[in-house]
């Protein structure tokens, strides 16, 4: 019986190092989540990412993904703004959320937006690596609103990665996705 539970455990174990090593070699299917084409109520743009964010927002409402565009996060939301108005998008088709610092606060505090607005329909735009956790923390806080997820998918290719120092954020993006599961309950699934 105990060689038994010994080989189970070995299993389990070798099991589980080839999942985290598939997920470093192959993060795409781990860590992003793209809906595909969707219509929704608003588009709402999460701070970060290299200034791709804003321009991947400015292709899916001239495409007429969605008729409004919130900008989620503290420290870049001007200069977002400013490149969505310079991609062509009109500024009162442009709102702005500006206290949120974490993933998890751009959720909490733009749900809250949500909510007042009774948007029912809305797609979630950050970085491809990023997509997964943004998806989870807003679901989170408003499971009876349908989040769609269109990521930028800036510097996905691995050859890019080392340019645009998108490695590091790979990784860090796992313990946060951990983090966050351990910490507020929010489920990565």
């Amino acid at each position: 019986m105990r060689k038994l539970i010994k080989r189970t455990a070995l299993g389990l174990l070798v099991l589980l190092l080839l999942l985290v090593v598939a997920a470093i070699i192959f993060p795409q299917p781990f860590l992003c989540v793209d809906s595909g084409p969707v219509k929704a109520d608003v588009i709402v743009v999460l701070g970060g990412g290299s200034h791709e964010r804003p321009e991947r927002a400015a292709e899916l409402f001239k495409e007429h993904a969605a008729p409004r565009i919130i900008i989620s996060g503290l420290g870049d939301y001007e200069i977002n703004r400013r490149l969505l108005i310079a991609a062509g998008v009109p500024a009162n088709a442009i709102e702005l959320e500006t206290q949120s610092r974490t993933t998890r606060e751009n959720a909490q505090f733009t749900v809250k937006l949500l909510r007042e607005q009774k948007q029912k329909r809305v797609i979630l735009l950050t970085s491809w690596y990023h997509s997964r956790r943004a998806v989870a923390c807003f679901r989170h806080y408003a499971p009876e609103i349908r989040f769609y997820s269109r990521p930028s998918c800036f510097a996905s290719a691995r050859a890019d990665w080392s340019h645009n120092r998108i490695g590091p954020r790979v990784r860090l993006e796992y313990a946060k996705l951990i983090g966050y599961w351990i910490r507020y309950g929010i489920c990565p699934l």
